[in-house]
C-alpha cells in the first residue's frame, strides 16, 4: 500500500456539496473528522495494555486521502473551518496509534503552509505546547512530520518569534532535539531535524547561546576520587557531529545544513568555546571536517566545476576550520598550547594543498562564468545566474585565503618540506597561493616565502620573479 494514497476522484453526492473550488465532497470529508472523534471517544481508546492500537485499513486509506487533499488551501480553510486542530489534539492526548497520530501531524504541517491557518495553528497555545511534546515521541515518521510543521511555522515570518519564545521556554525541546541528533540513523529525520536546529539558531541568538550552555553543567554522580571538576560538557557539539556523520553519506543537502548549524555556533566567542575547549579539545569536530575537505570534497578526480556544487558546504565547513586555528593558535595554553599545536600542525600539508585546489578550481570555474556570460549577455537571466554564483563563489574564496593565509604564517621549514615531499607544494600550487592572497595577505606570504628559502631557494627565487613585489620588498 502507497504511504498516501491518491485523494477520492468521485464526484460531490449533491449541488453546494463541493469544498471551495475542488471537486472534493464537503460530506465526505466532515465523515472522516467524525470517524476521528469516533476512534479517540472513550469506548474506544481501551487497548490491551502494552499494545498500540491499529488503524483499520479503510481508515488509514481514507484518513491518508484527507492527508493528501490537504495541500489544497480550500481543503486546509474546511478543515480549519471545522475544528480539525482540536479534533487533531484529542487524538494526540487520546491515541496510541503512531500511525494515526503522524497522519494527523502530517496534515497540520500542510494546513500550517497557508498563512492565515499557520497564525491560527501558531497562536493556539494548547496546541503549541502538544505539538512540542511530539518531539519526545519514540516513532521517528512521528517525529520527522513534527519536525517539518515546526520548520513550516519557524519560517513564516509573522509567526517565527512566537515559535522561538515557546521553545526557548520549553527546555525538553533542547533535550528531544539533542537526543534524535545523537541517537537516530533516520537520514530523512535528521536532515529535517537539522534544518529546525538551522533556522533557530539563525532566528535568535540568545537561544542558540542557551542552548549552547545548556550543556555545560557538570555530570552528576558519585565521586571516584579527589579529582578535580571535570571540564564542561557542552552537549550540542557532539550531537551536531554525530548528527553530520550519519547525514554526511547519504544526504548531501543535510551534511550542508549541519556545517552551517556548526558555523553558526562559531558566530559567538561561547560557540567557538564549546568546540574548541570539548574535553578531546576539539579533535573531533576538526577530524571531521579535516576528512571532508581533504578526502571527500573537491578532490583531485573531480571535474573543476564540483566546487559550484560545494561552494556552500566548503564555505560553512571552512569557516568553522577557520575559527578553530585562529582560537587554537591566538590563545595562550600554557602547557597544553605546544601539544595542541602539534595535533593541529600534523594537518597542516593536506590541508593547505586542498585550500589551494579549491582555489584552482574556483580560478577555473570563473573563467568559464566569463565566457558563459559574454555568450548570454543579452540575456538578463544568465547574468543574474551568473552573478549570484559569483557572489557565493567569492564568500568561499574570502574564507578559503583567510585560512590559509592563517596557516602559512605557521609554517615552518620542517612543514615546508614536507609539503614539498608530498606535492602540496611546488611552483604552480605556490603560484596559485600567491596569485589569490596578494596583496590582501602579503604578510603571509612574505613570512612563508622566508621560510621556503630555507627549504627551497631555487622554488624562492622563481617565485619571486613571478611576483615582483614581493623581490622588492626582500
Amino acid at each position: 500500500m502507497d504511504r498516501n494514497p491518491s485523494p477520492p476522484s468521485s464526484e460531490p453526492e449533491e449541488e453546494g456539496d463541493v469544498v471551495g473550488n475542488t471537486v472534493y465532497s464537503k460530506h465526505w470529508l466532515f465523515s472522516i473528522l467524525t470517524r476521528l472523534i469516533e476512534v479517540i471517544s472513550p469506548e474506544k481508546t481501551e487497548p490491551t495494555e502494552g499494545t498500540p492500537t491499529e488503524l483499520d485499513e479503510e481508515m488509514e486509506n481514507d484518513i491518508c486521502k484527507v492527508w493528501d487533499m490537504s495541500m489544497d488551501e480550500d481543503v486546509a480553510l474546511f478543515l480549519q473551518e471545522f475544528n480539525a486542530p482540536d479534533i487533531f489534539m484529542g487524538v494526540f492526548a487520546k491515541s496510541k496509534c503512531p500511525r494515526l497520530t503522524e497522519i494527523c501531524v502530517g496534515i497540520l504541517g500542510n494546513m500550517a503552509c497557508f498563512q492565515d491557518i499557520c497564525m491560527s495553528i501558531s497562536k493556539d497555545e494548547n496546541l503549541g505546547q502538544v505539538l512540542l511534546q511530539r518531539l519526545c515521541d519514540s516513532d521517528s515518521p512521528t517525529l520527522l512530520e513534527t519536525s517539518r510543521l515546526l520548520l513550516t511555522c519557524l519560517s513564516q515570518p509573522e509567526v517565527a518569534n512566537v515559535w522561538v519564545e515557546r521553545i526557548r521556554e520549553n527546555p525538553s525541546v533542547y533535550d528531544c532535539v539533542c537526543f534524535i541528533m545523537s541517537s537516530s540513523t533516520n537520514v530523512e529525520l535528521l536532515v529535517k531535524v537539522g534544518e529546525v536546529v538551522d533556522k533557530l539558531f539563525d532566528l535568535d541568538e540568545e537561544l542558540m547561546l542557551n542552548w549552547i550552555k545548556n550543556g555545560t553543567c557538570r555530570s552528576v554522580g558519585p565521586s571516584v576520587d579527589d579529582s578535580p571538576e571535570e571540564l564542561p560538557d557542552f552537549k550540542i557539539v557532539p550531537c551536531i557531529l554525530e548528527a553530520a556523520k550519519q547525514v554526511r553519506s547519504d544526504n548531501p543537502e543535510g551534511l550542508d545544513v549541519y556545517m552551517h548549524i556548526l558555523q553558526l555556533l562559531t558566530t559567538v566567542d561561547e560557540g567557538i568555546q564549546a568546540i574548541v575547549q570539548a574535553p578531546d579539545g576539539g579533535k573531533e569536530t576538526w577530524n571531521l571536517l579535516y576528512d571532508l575537505v581533504c578526502h571527500e570534497l573537491c578532490q583531485p578526480d573531480d571535474p573543476p566545476i564540483i566546487v559550484q556544487e560545494q561552494k556552500t558546504v566548503l564555505a560553512s565547513l571552512l569557516s568553522v576550520l577557520s575559527a578553530m586555528f585562529a582560537s587554537q593558535t591566538e590563545q595562550e595554553y600554557t602547557k597544553m598550547r605546544k601539544s595542541k599545536l602539534c595535533f593541529f600542525l600534523f594537518f597542516y600539508m593536506p590541508l593547505i594543498g586542498s585550500l589551494i585546489r579549491i582555489l584552482q578550481y574556483m580560478e577555473s570555474c570563473g573563467r568559464r562564468s566569463v565566457d558563459n556570460s559574454k555568450e548570454s549577455e543579452q540575456e538578463e537571466t544568465g547574468r543574474a545566474n551568473v552573478n549570484e554564483e559569483d557572489f557565493h563563489l567569492k564568500i568561499l574564496k574570502d574564507i578559503c585565503c583567510e585560512l590559509l593565509s592563517n596557516m602559512l604564517q605557521e609554517l615552518t621549514k620542517e612543514n615546508t618540506l614536507e609539503g614539498l615531499h608530498q606535492g602540496h607544494l611546488n611552483e604552480q600550487t605556490c603560484s596559485c597561493a600567491f596569485q589569490n592572497l596578494l596583496p590582501l595577505y602579503f604578510a603571509s606570504v612574505e613570512s612563508f616565502l622566508e621560510v621556503l628559502r630555507e627549504a627551497d631557494q631555487t622554488l624562492a627565487d622563481n617565485l619571486e620573479k613571478r611576483f615582483p613585489s614581493l623581490k622588492v620588498h626582500a
